[in-house]
């Protein structure tokens, strides 16, 4: 099955949540091991197990286990299999762009069937140009996997670049329209590719503007939750309830009452619950497009 189409069957069965995997520095509860490589992939391990049948995708940021050295690395890897062998799909966000074999590696390294870093997709930066994202587009057609294009990002900054005009339409406008015949060697059989473009949550107008520009690519949407936007912002971009997914991190995987809770089950059920409100905010908001 294609990535797109493990992906759409993902949000119907379980709802549009992303589930992102940030382990932040002096974040990780001493029950799990505290900010270290191994208490940082018990800790994601044990998001992905609480959250099993309660969400259908995970997003572990790369960044937050690289600080860690090798040991991190390693740690991500145990936390992508886990999350694997209870039936999630993985974003890795490693937001990768170079030219050539440097591109071939970070294909290899994430987006084979036989990588390290087992993913289904991964979030890769266009600025330098469609020949840096060709080795992943590649890859993703051999293997059943997806290619997520920053076009307009959630950050305060993101308009220092992303919204400058060139020739009539901002740039992120026109790296989407480029983009448009890598989204059709990426579709499934639903319709829906595989090549999905991140969209912030804090730009619900861009958000309608690139739906309008790419019908068929799916959204990656961050913002919601403690970066301040909200449930109706978030999806703006999708139509007849769907579209893509809507990541949280904080908000699901660090919610009140998680840093002092005494054991694992208690931990856990705070988790799902938090799991559960998204869940139910962003369904509901999707009902009212």
């Amino acid at each position: 099955m294609m990535f797109a189409d493990r992906l759409v069957q993902a949000v119907e069965k379980h709802g549009p949540l992303c589930v992102g995997i940030d382990p932040h520095a002096g974040r990780i509860p001493d029950l799990f091991g505290g900010d270290t490589p191994e208490g940082i992939a018990n800790w994601g391990i044990a998001i992905a197990q609480a959250a099993a049948g309660h969400a259908g995708i995970l997003k572990p940021q790369a960044g937050l286990f690289e600080r860690h050295g090798w040991e991190g690395m390693r740690a991500l890897a145990k936390v992508c299999d886990a999350a694997k062998e209870v039936g999630f799909i993985v974003l890795m966000d490693a937001k990768r762009g170079d030219i050539g074999s440097t591109a071939e590696g970070y294909a290899s390294a994430y987006l084979k069937t036989d990588a390290p870093f087992a993913c289904d997709a991964l979030t890769v930066n266009p600025y330098m140009g469609l020949d840096t994202l060709e080795p992943h587009v590649r890859t993703a057609e051999d293997s059943g996997k997806g290619v997520i294009v920053l076009a307009r990002t959630s950050n305060p900054g993101s308009a220092d670049y992303q919204a400058r005009n060139l020739e009539g339409a901002p740039l992120y406008a026109r790296v989407v329209e480029s983009l448009a015949p890598m989204m059709e060697r990426l579709k499934g059989s639903s319709g829906w590719s595989g090549l999905m473009l991140v969209t912030g949550a804090t730009g619900p107008d861009e958000a309608r503007k690139l739906r309008a520009l790419a019908p068929q690519a799916l959204f990656l949407v961050p913002g919601y939750g403690a970066q301040g936007a909200g449930a109706q912002d978030a999806v703006a971009g999708f139509v007849n309830g769907h579209g893509g997914c809507v990541n949280a991190s904080r908000s699901v995987t660090f919610p009140q009452g998680t840093e002092t809770a005494g054991n694992q089950a208690e931990w856990g059920n705070l988790i799902r619950e938090a799991i559960r409100s998204a869940q139910h905010d962003l369904k509901s908001a999707i009902s009212k497009l």
